[in-house]
């Protein structure tokens, strides 16, 4: 046991006569007071106690007394506002600050309470979009798959291959914005553990955009570019990452278009570049895009705005980085993906 340690322990088994006493400044006014009796007993017994004047002796506590609380109540003012700012966080108000300029204990104090508070209301404003942006992507292909079925029912609309066709992309888009949010949750809880695996880039790049080829139709072509090297990685969820990247780039290519993918050795690192020759994303949204529910300015064609959050998420779960760089041409979105080629742990 240490002696800080120590120390508290025996602080514990004090008394504590002063609990039942509802104000600091009363508390600070009653041990100074006990204090300072005790002393002045002492030092009035040593010099013969019944010469001096009792009066003068109550008038100076009282004007102690007075004066303490005086210079008490700019220490106690943040911890009152404290106070009042936890029962307004408790009905939701996230928008009280503590103000002091108080550089002791009490100013710290102060300063970790504001920077809770700072945090909840990031917290309570993220709840608020998340909500808001899962009911609105939930509301469109719900919205579209109910009048279809209702079509179909009520005899409007044949049960012909178009319409399940219709009917079958919105459930998939359903069934994506769902595996989405469950990535999410268990990216933000810490529960997805990553696996080691020896990848082989120039085959890993292969399958990635030979199943990409197949969703994306006969309109985009694709160009792989890489030499041969291997990783150490997660190939599920690196895999993820490049299928979402690819989708992208197809999505957003005109007919026709061309989606290129580079990978090449700087250092001790993979770099990583899917590019298409699409709108692109302008530079201030370039951060952005990364954020959830988020698609820049480029058309949505059925995205749910959760891809590249995730994306970020697996990149950064391999030490890695993800950025939307400046494109090679005029046109095009550029996006590089930066992973160590030795093991993440």
């Amino acid at each position: 046991m240490t002696v800080h340690s120590a120390v508290i322990r025996l602080l514990s088994w004090l008394p504590t006569p002063l609990d039942p006493v509802r104000s600091i400044k009363a508390k600070l006014s009653l041990a100074l007071g006990f204090a300072g009796g005790a002393g002045l007993l002492v030092f009035l017994w040593s010099i013969d106690f019944y010469r001096v004047d009792l009066l003068w002796i109550a008038i100076a506590a009282a004007l102690g007394l007075v004066t303490l609380q005086v210079m008490a109540h700019g220490a106690t003012v943040p911890l009152r506002e404290m106070t009042v700012a936890a029962r307004a966080m408790a009905r939701g108000d996230y928008t009280r600050r503590i103000r002091t300029r108080s550089r002791d204990e009490v100013g710290e104090l102060a300063s970790a309470f504001n920077q809770m508070a700072a945090d909840l209301a990031a917290a309570d404003q993220q709840r608020r979009e998340l909500i808001a942006n899962v009911s609105h992507e939930l509301r469109t292909p719900i919205t579209a798959l109910q009048g279809l079925l209702e079509n179909i029912v009520d005899g409007v609309a044949e049960p012909e291959p178009a319409a399940m066709s219709t009917a079958l992309a919105q459930t998939q888009r359903l069934s994506r914005l769902v595996t989405d949010l469950l990535d999410l949750s268990r990216l933000d809880a810490g529960v997805v553990p990553l696996r080691q695996d020896v990848i082989d880039v120039p085959e890993f790049l292969d399958d990635a955009v030979r199943e990409a080829a197949m969703n994306a139709g006969p309109d985009v072509r694709f160009a792989v570019s890489a030499p041969g090297m291997v990783i150490s990685g997660d190939r599920e969820r690196l895999h993820q990452v490049l299928a979402n990247l690819l989708d992208n780039a197809a999505r957003h290519s005109p007919p026709g278009g061309t989606v290129t993918v580079r990978a090449e050795r700087r250092d001790e690192h993979l770099l990583l570049a899917v590019v298409d020759q699409g709108v692109g994303i302008p530079a201030a949204e370039r951060e952005r895009v990364f954020e959830r529910f988020t698609r820049g300015e480029r058309a949505a064609g059925g995205g749910t705005g959760l891809g590249l959050a995730i994306a970020r998420w697996v990149v950064q779960m391999h030490r890695g980085s993800i950025a939307v760089v400046e494109p090679d041409g005029d046109r095009g979105c550029h996006i590089q993906v930066r992973l160590p080629l030795h093991p993440c742990s």
